[in-house]
């Protein structure tokens, strides 16, 4: 893709503060630094989001995740947490549109950034949560 961001910095058009590369994915500091040391893993092969991965793409970009946060806890020794994002498409906050993944250090319970979740578990019966499970279901079967 020749305008996308995140694949000129994988053909080496604009730097950036590599942290892990192999052949399929590419790590690097996001410029943000949310938190210091919050990285993106992204795939080389461009795709805009988790709708677009098959099972090796998937296979290959999540395997890599273990190996890049331990790095990140072993690099920087104050982490005491990490938090790991993956926004698809605009209304779920995908800002840049080439899938990437990000790795957030946390190094106290305020720092700035918040994940909140509210519970909505009143606002629906028992019956209408299992007919969204066989929805989802169903579909995974095909």
């Amino acid at each position: 893709m020749t305008d996308c961001i995140f694949c000129k910095i994988i053909n080496g058009e604009i730097p950036c503060a590599k942290v892990y590369e192999d052949d399929r994915v590419l790590a690097f500091l996001d410029l943000t630094q949310v938190t210091p040391g919050h990285t993106l893993l992204i795939p080389k092969k461009h795709v805009t989001d988790i709708f677009e991965y098959d099972s090796e793409l998937a296979g290959e970009v999540f395997s890599r995740l273990p190996k890049i946060a331990r790095a990140i806890e072993e690099g920087l020794p104050n982490v005491k947490g990490l938090n790991i994002l993956n926004n698809n498409r605009a209304v779920a906050y995908q800002s840049v549109f080439h899938s990437h993944i990000h790795l957030i250090p946390r190094y106290q319970e305020k720092e700035g950034f918040q994940v909140k979740f509210e519970d909505h578990s009143k606002e629906y019966s028992q019956e209408e949560f299992q007919e969204r499970a066989r929805q989802i279901h169903q579909a995974i079967k095909g």
